[in-house]
């Protein structure tokens, strides 16, 4: 309804009604002036009936809602069931076009006016979660793996001659896999143990680079987020080393939107020295279904190169998805996300500490991880050496889900190189234990479940070992042997 529209209105309904619908009207199209000047988080979020407003505002300016459109090409924004036009709101046609994932498509004014605005509000909430000096970033329908696989296949272009990519250990197979399908030799820098944390081998780091040589190498590629005992990398030591030594520096961020201390390692290593991107998942740190990620830069024209990597068009439903959320939530109510799963951090910590006391166990220490923490299993492995995987079927079938039992010795191939002690980050951790983690979204019941939970079943496994002993039948000693024979 445009002004003229509600004077015609006023025709047919009294005009002090229509004004005021008029009005109210008004107030929903005032936010959306906002978003598009400022193109920014707004500060308190949007409600749904604003959100549809604007999406169907969207909608419109694309070639396939048009009323009078004949399409007469391969690709026109067709779609044979109208359960799946209303799921994706008529936003057909997707983001980019074949020469770059940013690009404006000119028939599809709305979609890509979605993507420009999608890509300026996350960003801005780089900004706001720590990460101030943040010059790019766009969402890319690829979840955290691939999306790292861009980055290096990106580089390639700049270091044709490199080979390798220095990796400090972590136990997870998709960032592995990343450097793999990009081509690549990952180069494996075990962590060093101090105290209970695992923590990144720098003199390790500068002897590889050393023999391997600074030309040969396409870059360091550094974590934050991780499962404890494992920390975040020592990201300002990488970051001066890579621009005393002019190799790139991509960081795998891909729950540390969420951690103020993940996001102040990035700016600070930023600062002090080189980082050429940093990715992040939409599901972990927005609460979006998995399927996207935001890869960002200190460097536009770097970000850009990325963007102009990914071939063809791409699926808009990430960005849909993370900006409806954002624009639903707010900056405020993000920012209060991120506050309550610091305070539910806490809880979680004293909830474990206390529930391993009391099973002669202990929580690791391991000061450095925001968001990840470990409880010892010491003890349950000295019951049997079953008892330990044990556990952890009997968590997933009781619905505790997200918690990693991690026993000793596990082996495990990924594309043709062994990790022993897969999952422990380390070849010989000292003991085994069980992740617990306190991310976005996780509420006090959660905690308080977990940890009922979690004691019936350690109870019950003690329980039935102690049957089993008590039920062994009890040999006579042994006779002296009193013959001399």
């Amino acid at each position: 309804m445009n002004s003229e529209n509600f004077s015609l209105s006023e025709k047919i309904v009294s005009t002090s009604y229509i004004r005021q619908g008029s009005q109210a009207r008004r107030s929903h199209e005032q936010l959306i002036r906002l978003l598009l000047e400022q193109g920014k988080c707004p500060e308190e979020g949007w409600s749904e009936s604003t959100v549809e407003l604007f999406l169907s505002e969207l909608a419109v300016m694309d070639s396939n809602n048009f009323l009078g459109n004949c399409g007469v090409g391969e690709r026109e924004g067709r779609v044979a069931s109208s359960l799946v036009a209303r799921r994706h709101y008529r936003l057909i046609h997707g983001i980019g076009r074949s020469g770059d994932i940013a690009a404006v498509q000119p028939k599809a004014a709305g979609s890509s006016l979605l993507n420009k605005l999608t890509n300026s509000v996350v960003l801005d909430i780089l900004k706001l979660s720590g990460v101030r000096s943040v010059a790019s970033c766009f969402v890319v329908p690829l979840a955290t793996g691939m999306s790292l696989t861009l980055c290096f296949l990106t580089l390639r272009h700049r270091r044709p001659k490199a080979r390798y990519i220095i990796w400090p250990r972590i136990d997870q197979k998709s960032c592995f896999k990343a450097m793999i399908t990009a081509g690549f030799e990952p180069v494996v820098v075990e962590n060093v143990l101090e105290g209970d944390e695992l923590r990144t081998d720098l003199e390790a780091v500068e002897r590889k680079i050393e023999e391997l040589g600074a030309e040969n190498i396409l870059c360091v590629h550094s974590t934050t987020s991780c499962f404890a005992p494992r920390v975040p990398d020592r990201l300002e030591e990488l970051s001066i080393l890579c621009a005393k030594q002019n190799i790139p520096h991509i960081v795998n961020n891909a729950y540390g939107v969420q951690s103020s201390k993940c996001m102040h390692l990035i700016q600070q290593g930023a600062r002090v020295g080189r980082i050429d991107a940093f990715v992040q998942s939409l599901d972990k740190n927005f609460m979006v279904p998995v399927g996207g990620a935001i890869i960002a830069g200190f460097d536009e024209s770097f970000v850009q190169e990325i963007s102009q990597m990914y071939p063809g068009r791409a699926s808009a439903s990430p960005s849909l998805d993370v900006l409806i959320t954002l624009l639903t939530l707010g900056a405020s109510g993000y920012k209060k996300l991120l506050s309550e799963r610091k305070e539910i951090y806490l809880l979680l910590a004293q909830e474990l500490k206390s529930l391993a006391s009391a099973h002669g166990e202990r929580l690791l220490h391991t000061p450095h991880n925001p968001i990840s923490l470990a409880m010892s299993l010491d003890g349950l492995q000295a019951e049997s050496d079953g008892a330990v995987t044990q556990l952890g079927s009997m968590l997933f079938t009781r619905q505790v889900s997200g918690a990693r039992v991690i026993p000793l010795g596990k082996e495990q191939t990924i594309s043709g190189h062994t990790f022993r002690g897969f999952m422990s980050h380390s070849d010989a951790y000292p003991c085994p234990y069980l992740n617990a983690a306190s991310a976005v979204g996780i509420t006090r019941e959660d905690v308080t479940l977990c940890m009922k939970r979690l004691e019936k079943c350690l109870k019950t496994l003690k329980k039935e070992k102690h049957v089993a002993r008590s039920s062994s039948p009890v040999l006579p000693p042994c006779q002296e042997d009193t013959t001399g024979e």
